[in-house]
């Protein structure tokens, strides 16, 4: 008996070292990432690279405020396309789903998920840029709308099946409606899982370029509304980094900083407001 005991101790002892290292290492890999990504593009941050438009090629200095700006409106319209359909799809499986049309939704998702980015770009250049012959922010936003989708709705689904059936039943026997469960009861149970798949998802599509390259492609000036080519920060990142002018290798570093640091405070932004309205 002793022995099982001293057995099972050693077991436990190993299995938490083993768990412990991986964490560090995970941990390891993430702050080696932004630390290269801090060292290389700190240099190149001032005040002309938020408020400035890009210099003409062989000039110094300029900045990368267009692409800071659409960015922004990327993946804002993309989050406005893609969330309300990912989230309500998601809903549906937890909820609902059942049967063969289910399974065939999930199926879709999984492997929506696993195709690569350039091939959705593709085909949004082939449904949107072609019938209208050019490239535009409408564009750039619906192809990152097609890999927000299936991301947000997978998360959803497992996140609002996280809620105990207890729940449900409680307030169905109530005497409330489906809808009104869901609504008022399930929701407000799983919004801050709901609220990390939508951050999740919504950092996943920040720092694509293929898709871009194919349907927004670019642009070195403010862009107006939305059927006009738009900067972004991937884009501009990978045009910088193949150049070969030292100064455009700098401010790449920088955009890829400032990248990094918008969808870490956007995470942050939102737990901080997940645990206030939580503790109120």
């Amino acid at each position: 008996m002793n022995t099982n005991a001293s057995t099972r101790d050693v077991v436990n002892v190993a299995a938490f070292g083993v768990t412990a290292l991986c964490a560090a290492l995970t941990l390891g890999i993430l702050f080696f990432i932004l630390g290269y990504v801090l060292i290389h593009g700190i240099g190149a941050l001032n005040w002309d690279f938020f408020t400035k438009l890009p210099k003409p090629v062989g000039e110094n200095g300029g900045g990368m405020a267009n692409a800071i700006v659409g960015t922004a409106k990327l993946v804002g319209l993309a989050g406005v396309f893609g969330l309300p359909i990912g989230i309500l799809g998601g809903t549906y499986l937890a909820e609902y789903g059942r049967g063969r049309f289910s399974f065939f939704v999930r199926y879709a998702a999984d492997v929506i998920n696993g195709v690569p980015s350039i091939v959705v770009g593709i085909v949004a250049y082939t449904l949107v840029v072609m019938p209208v012959r050019h490239f535009s922010a409408l564009a750039g936003s619906i192809a990152l709308a097609m890999i927000l989708i299936p991301i947000s709705l997978r998360s959803t689904e497992e996140f609002l099946r996280l809620v105990p059936n207890a729940i449900r039943e409680s307030a169905l026997a109530l005497g409330l409606p489906q809808w009104k469960v869901i609504l008022f009861v399930v929701y407000p149970s799983a919004l801050s899982g709901i609220s990390t798949g939508a951050l999740l998802s919504l950092s996943r599509v920040s720092g694509e370029t293929a898709p871009l390259l194919f349907t927004a492609f670019g642009n070195r000036f403010w862009s107006s509304g939305l059927l006009n080519p738009i900067a972004s920060l991937p884009v501009m990142i990978f045009t910088y980094s193949i150049a070969p002018y030292d100064d455009w290798h700098r401010q790449a570093w920088a955009a890829a900083l400032v990248l990094l640091m918008l969808v870490l405070l956007a995470n942050v932004g939102a737990r901080l407001m997940l645990r206030r309205r939580t503790y109120t």
